[in-house]
């Protein structure tokens, strides 16, 4: 334990400081899920049941544009390790032009499957309940994708408590939003799923704001404003961060799609399924998004280091990292299996839903440490700029394995919806493994680093 803490103490210290404050956001969005999932449970099941089809459709596009946008961490935090902040500045600028493209285009792409949402193969009576709801959500896409600029830049630069405090402040504005429209309070309508859906709307484009005037105006901000405002375009920085942000993008979709594109396979189960799906969904939030949070530290931590060459302290870091997250899984995870039996009754009134989300625990325990290892290690190549790999080891872990298995377990051998959820950790853990092994050889020989 001595030389444990002898070789990673201080990287324990920095990556729990760096972290945190991404976590604690990140414990907003979960926040914000059981809020968003709790209100329309409760207002109706079959609600519930077509927010979890539209919510697993966009949670698809905003991992891929949360994987896009992480192109910009390892630039900026090459640049800030290496105090090069007018630069920093620019890839900001970039990185926000980078950004719009990919929502509009991603855009593009659900504007078409909205048009053929009832070739799916999901239940009729959700239909009308899915439609409104999805064009809302669509709109919001683009503030999304600023606000992922935005946060990436003062993660890379380690003002991380930043996006703390806005994603804080914009959930709270949601879960009022939804609590008023929703159920019709202050004298204005009832609008069930739809209220939800505004008021997700609304609270995106306040963080938005909120982000560019704290950008434009802080003093802390001032030397990085030069390279936002004033330089000139750089081409060849563009092309960088679309470099990076195209792979990781792809990576971390095709992890979702092994999610959310069994949401089809599990609308094939019926409302009562789905509706399930959506509350482990809404609990497995609870152990990724913070696990994320501090992946997100890993790859500041190693790409601070890449940009002063320090190769031994990048293998640290990713390494402190990921003894970090196996630690917070055991505290989490001891947290939400003692609750097993009694979280659906929290969502919904529904004794099928209550008798069928107790039987995921098994599933959702055992892909916790692939997950951990494949979060972990992403982020650590993330740091080090080898992105392109990742694309490949995800479409092997999740379209070759996960999902198959997930169609195996479920109707071949009838396993339902417990087995579609068993599927995850085949999937989940090939690609911790993977990451691992691309990591160990990239980072063997000192000499793989040079600073940028």
């Amino acid at each position: 334990m001595n030389r444990l803490l002898q070789t990673y103490g201080a990287h324990y210290r920095a990556l729990f400081t760096l972290g945190m404050p991404i976590v604690v956001g990140q414990l907003g969005v979960i926040i914000l899920g059981f809020a968003d999932t709790l209100m329309i449970g409760h207002h109706s099941t079959i609600e519930l049941g077509a927010a979890s089809f539209v919510n697993n459709m966009f949670n698809l596009c905003i991992i891929f544009s949360t994987g896009f946008s992480y192109g910009l961490t390892p630039v900026v935090g090459s640049f800030f390790g290496g105090r090069r902040y007018a630069e920093a500045g620019l890839a900001l600028r970039c990185s926000l032009v980078a950004n719009t493209w990919v929502a509009l285009l991603e855009m593009a792409v659900m504007t078409v499957l909205y048009f053929n949402i009832g070739r799916l193969g999901q239940p009729d009576e959700l239909i009308p309940l899915i439609k409104p709801y999805y064009l809302v959500l669509l709109v919001s896409l683009l503030f999304v994708m600023l606000f992922n600029a935005f946060k990436q830049f003062t993660d890379g630069i380690t003002e991380t408590r930043t996006a703390m405090w806005i994603l804080l402040g914009g959930n709270a504005l949601n879960i009022l939003g939804n609590y008023i429209l929703i159920n019709g309070k202050l004298g204005l309508p009832e609008l069930g799923l739809l209220g939800a859906g505004l008021s997700t709307l609304f609270s995106r484009i306040m963080m938005v704001v909120v982000f560019a005037w704290i950008v434009w105006r802080a003093r802390r901000f001032r030397r990085y404003r030069v390279g936002l405002l004033r330089q000139r375009w750089s081409a060849s920085l563009f092309r960088r961060l679309n470099a990076l942000g195209w792979p990781v993008g792809l990576q971390m979709g095709m992890e979702t799609a092994s999610f959310s594109l069994s949401i089809i396979m599990v609308g094939w189960l019926g409302t009562i399924a789905l509706a399930s799906h959506q509350i482990m969904l809404t609990i497995s939030q609870f152990t990724f998004m913070m696990f994320y949070g501090m992946g997100a530290a890993v790859a500041v931590r190693v790409s601070n280091y890449r940009g002063v060459g320090d190769t031994a302290n990048v293998r640290r870091s990713a390494y402190a990292g990921f003894h970090l997250i196996l630690l917070m899984a055991v505290v989490l995870l001891s947290i939400v299996f003692a609750f097993r039996y009694s979280v659906a009754g929290w969502f919904t009134d529904s004794a099928e839903v209550a008798m069928l989300v107790p039987a995921l625990f098994l599933p959702f325990l055992i892909y916790q440490f692939g997950d951990g290892l494949q979060i972990t290690f992403a982020n650590a190549l993330r740091g080090i700029s080898d992105v392109k790999p990742m694309m490949f080891i995800a479409f092997i872990a999740y379209f070759v394995v996960s999902l198959p298995l997930g169609y195996l377990f479920a109707f071949v051998l009838d396993g339902g919806l417990v087995g579609i959820w068993m599927a995850f950790p085949f999937g989940l853990t090939t690609a911790g493994v993977l990451f691992w092994l691309r990591f160990q050889q990239q980072t063997r020989h000192d000499s793989f680093l040079s600073p940028k």
